[in-house]
């Protein structure tokens, strides 16, 4: 599945949430709230990954650490969204960056 139809995806599942967010507390949440969700998804993908070294004890690990994957994706595309930020062109961007910072110098010989 291709980033812009996971993407579209994401939305449809935050829409939901937003339903049933403004039933509960009458506003669906903010940036700032969703962030803090994503910043719980990564504390508990933290533990999980902890846990598959071996650190931490779990029950049916990899099924929990796929979930939490796919709980933590999906938030970074809903925030992305929210931020208009293109996630696909900022990753590409970035991944430009880091392989000319990160790619062996040329080195010129002296004569």
């Amino acid at each position: 599945m291709s980033l812009s139809a996971l993407s579209r995806r994401a939305r449809r599942v935050r829409e939901l949430y937003a339903k049933l967010e403004i039933q509960r507390g009458g506003r669906p949440w903010s940036r700032a709230e969703l962030a803090q969700g994503f910043v719980g998804d990564v504390g508990d993908l933290m533990k999980l990954l902890m846990a598959k070294d071996g650190r931490r004890p779990a029950a049916q690990l990899d099924a929990k650490l796929a979930h939490e994957f796919g709980d933590c994706l999906w938030c970074l595309l809903v925030l992305a969204e929210a931020s208009d930020v293109d996630l696909a062109k900022a990753f590409n961007a970035t991944m430009d960056e880091l392989e000319l910072r990160l790619a062996p110098k040329k080195r010129t010989k002296k004569l």
